[in-house]
């Protein structure tokens, strides 16, 4: 079984998490510079077995596409052109970067690491993978 792969899209930076082989943890993996996430994919899909990426869908309160959505669409086109075997999904990313930051004070840490935006997005895409998997076991 392979595992899960989600991607926080940003205009900078992309968090990325992974689940475990046996799809049971969401981890956060690393943060990848946007111009670098097309390297980073395929050297970590060359190395480990990914069934599925989830890419964070970020939403305005009414559902309507945030403006961020035009900077993501042309990654998911490419996305499907160069790995058609690998489904795409999507999961609603509001409030992801909020909950994140909440957790990293519920866990604790000082201010300077919480004020580390690569960390944020990390677990911002954590938390979608999180989703992702709790909304396959509904």
């Amino acid at each position: 079984m392979g595992r899960i792969l989600a991607i926080d899209y940003g205009r900078k930076r992309c968090g990325i998490a992974v689940t475990d082989p046996a799809r049971i943890i969401a981890t956060p993996l690393t943060t990848v510079a946007t111009a670098r996430l097309w390297d980073f994919l395929k050297e970590y899909m060359e190395k480990e077995p990914v069934d599925c990426v989830v890419v964070g869908e970020p939403r305005q309160m009414d559902y309507t596409p945030s403006e961020s959505e035009r900077y993501i669409a042309p990654f998911l086109a490419r996305f499907v052109k160069a790995y058609p075997a690998v489904p795409l999904e999507r999961v609603d990313e509001r409030f992801t970067s909020k909950i994140a930051f909440q957790s990293m004070i519920d866990m604790g840490l000082k201010k300077k690491r919480r004020q580390d935006k690569a960390l944020v997005d990390e677990i911002s895409a954590a938390l979608i993978l999180q989703t992702y998997m709790q909304n396959q076991t509904i």
